[in-house]
């Protein structure tokens, strides 16, 4: 009997896509609109659906924003200086995430990956 070699769809996980997103990112920097774009696709479809795809995209930014939050509060002893801080790198990573975003929501409205 031939054995049928069958493909499975699996879910993925926003921590891969995120993950996925950064090494590519990094790799095609020069590449300016384009390279985004790719990473997100491959991203978006590493974290296995859309909204998935959309929280890989913000997550880091987020993460980044809160540990910046409480870096600059322990260090200056000052809450204010870190709210400042925290919010002012998350909306300046959040900027800049536009093309990311689109490739993003392209690669998860594709689907799962195939693994």
């Amino acid at each position: 009997m031939a054995q049928q070699i069958l493909v499975r769809y699996e879910r993925g996980d926003v921590i891969s896509g995120a993950l996925w997103m950064l090494l590519i990112s990094l790799l095609l920097f020069w590449l300016p609109v384009l390279g985004p774009i790719i990473a997100g696709f491959v991203g978006g479809r590493k974290a296995g659906g859309l909204g998935s795809a959309i929280l890989a995209v913000f997550l880091p930014a987020l993460l980044l924003g809160v540990f910046l939050f409480s870096f600059a509060t322990v260090l200056t002893g000052f809450a204010l200086l870190g709210i400042v801080a925290g919010t002012g790198s998350f909306f300046w990573i959040v900027g800049g995430v536009g093309p990311l975003l689109v490739g993003a929501i392209i690669g998860g409205a594709l689907g799962p990956s195939i693994r």
